[in-house]
């Protein structure tokens, strides 16, 4: 894919979508592309995590042990999914395993890319803020709307 394919693709990411082509540039220039075959793991639960990913292509299966200790589908996702959101700002655990359905493409974005973006455009930052606020605000109100089912 070219830089300007990579760019467009960070543009359809939420945390991302209100950045300018030209700061996206400067991410998409900086991440690293992966190919996965069908069947390979991205990245295992509960290691940690130094960077987030942004499907390019193909599909991943997202599982999570369960309190059986026998995994769990969480989500399947593609083109466009951001994972591991919180590891571009600090160390973070991975919450679940990813591993690749189909053959599957994926951008590596590391956190000290994502910090130096930080520094020289501290506006990145607000978008982020406001991004997982929202994102927390809307994983509370899941929860309160669970609580009422066992209440």
């Amino acid at each position: 894919m070219s830089l300007n394919d990579d760019i467009a693709l960070l543009s359809t990411v939420p945390l991302f979508n209100e950045i300018s082509d030209d700061k996206l540039r400067l991410i998409a220039f900086g991440a690293e592309r992966r190919s996965l075959s069908a069947g390979q793991e991205l990245f295992r639960e509960g290691t940690m995590a130094d960077c987030a990913y942004v499907v390019a292509g193909g599909e991943l299966t997202l599982t999570a042990k369960g309190r059986d200790g026998k995994p769990r589908l969480v989500d399947t996702v593609g083109r466009g999914t951001l994972l591991s959101e919180l590891a571009l700002i600090s160390a973070v655990e991975r919450k679940f395993t990813a591993k690749a359905e189909t053959g599957s493409e994926v951008m590596r974005i590391n956190r000290q890319l994502f910090h130096r973006m930080l520094e020289e455009y501290p506006e990145i930052g607000a978008l982020m803020e406001t991004r997982l606020t929202q994102n927390f605000q809307s994983m509370v109100a899941r929860l309160e709307a669970l609580q009422g089912k066992f209440a």
